[in-house]
C-alpha cells in the first residue's frame, strides 16, 4: 500500500490529501502538532520510510516545516494533480504542489515548497521562488519572476517581464504592470505599493 503523511490537517491539508489520492496514495495519515486527534510529528518521526507532504498554506510556516522534515530524514513529496498541463521543459522543486487545472508552459521553473493553486496559468520562461504561493486563478504572462515566500492573491494578473521580489503580498484581483521590490504589500488595478513589510 502506498502511504503518505500530510503535515497539517486544516483546509489546505484536506486539499493536499485529495491531490495525494489522485496521485495514487492509498493510505493518507494527517499529522499535526496542535490539540487535535492526529498524531504529532514527534510520534511519527521514526517512520522515515513514509514521505511527507506539506499541508500548510502559510509560506513562512511551510518553509519551517520543510526544513524540520528534511532535517529528520524524511522524503518530502512533490504532488502534481493529473489534470495539470505541464510542459516537458518545466522544473518543479521538491515539496511543491500543483493543483487541478493548472497550466505551466515551457522553460518555467518552480522552486521548492511552492504552491501553484487551482486553475493558475504560468506562461513560458517564468521563475517562481521557493515557498511562494500562486493563488487560484492567477495568470502570469511570459518571463515573469516571483521571489521566494511571495504570495500572489487570487485572480491576479501579471504582465510579461515583471519581477516581484521576495516576501511580497499581492492582493486579490491585482493587475501588476511594473516590477515590485522585495517585502512590499501591494494591490489594485494597476497594482500599487501600499507599504513595506518587515
Amino acid at each position: 500500500m502506498k502511504s503518505i503523511y500530510i503535515y497539517g490537517a486544516s483546509g489546505h491539508g484536506l486539499v493536499i490529501a485529495d491531490i495525494a489520492q489522485s496521485c495514487g496514495y492509498e493510505e493518507i495519515v494527517y499529522i499535526d502538532d496542535g490539540a487535535n486527534p492526529y498524531p504529532s510529528f514527534e510520534e511519527i518521526k521514526n517512520n522515515t520510510e513514509i514521505p511527507i507532504a506539506l499541508g500548510v498554506g502559510s509560506n513562512g510556516a511551510r518553509k519551517k516545516l520543510f526544513e524540520k522534515i528534511e532535517e529528520a530524514g524524511f522524503a518530502i513529496a512533490t504532488l502534481i494533480h493529473p489534470s495539470a498541463v505541464i510542459s516537458d521543459n518545466v522544473t518543479i522543486g521538491k515539496g511543491s504542489v500543483v493543483m487541478p487545472g493548472v497550466v505551466i508552459n515551457t522553460h518555467s521553473t518552480v522552486g521548492k515548497g511552492a504552491i501553484i493553486n487551482t486553475a493558475s496559468v504560468i506562461e513560458h520562461e517564468n521563475t517562481i521562488g521557493d515557498f511562494a504561493h500562486i493563488s487560484p486563478g492567477v495568470a502570469l504572462a511570459g518571463n515573469v519572476t516571483i521571489g521566494k515566500l511571495t504570495h500572489i492573491g487570487i485572480g491576479s494578473s501579471i504582465i510579461q517581464g515583471v519581477t516581484i521580489g521576495s516576501g511580497c503580498m499581492i492582493g486579490a484581483g491585482s493587475v501588476v504592470i511594473r516590477s515590485i521590490e522585495s517585502n512590499r504589500l501591494c494591490y489594485g488595478n494597476p497594482c500599487k505599493v501600499i507599504k513595506e513589510l518587515h
